[in-house]
């Protein structure tokens, strides 16, 4: 018989191999991207002080609005543009992207690309 293997629990160790290496700081806080079937997330966080800076979803009141007729990518796209926006209103140019374990292809890649179109650095 062949085991199924639980895809999220494979996600989960290749997201704590990277975080051993990946960390945010004061100068350069960590872009954290989480995606579930239906909605998206973005958070910037300083992992020094342990602080969510700014956050931005597919739920938000400001983005929700914008959301019809838009296909996923295009929906990480628009998260990923407000949150380079709400990031470079408090002075937050320059971020680690911190992938959480995805592969780098269709939404996550999106959001990053949206947040660089919208000018934060990576």
């Amino acid at each position: 018989m062949i085991n199924k293997s639980d895809k999220n629990k494979e996600r989960l160790v290749r997201h704590k191999r990277v975080r051993t290496k990946v960390s945010g700081t004061s100068e350069r806080p960590r872009l954290s991207v989480y995606r579930s079937l239906s909605q998206i997330y973005a958070q910037i966080i300083d992992d020094v002080k342990g602080v969510t800076l700014v956050s931005c979803s597919t739920l938000d009141s400001d983005v929700k609005g914008q959301l019809n007729g838009k296909s996923k990518s295009e929906q990480a796209k628009l998260v990923g543009e407000t949150i380079a926006k709400r990031a470079l209103e408090k002075n937050i140019t320059e971020v680690v992207f911190d992938r959480g374990g995805y592969i780098y292809i269709g939404r996550v890649q999106a959001l990053a690309d949206g947040a660089r179109e919208a000018g934060l650095k990576f």
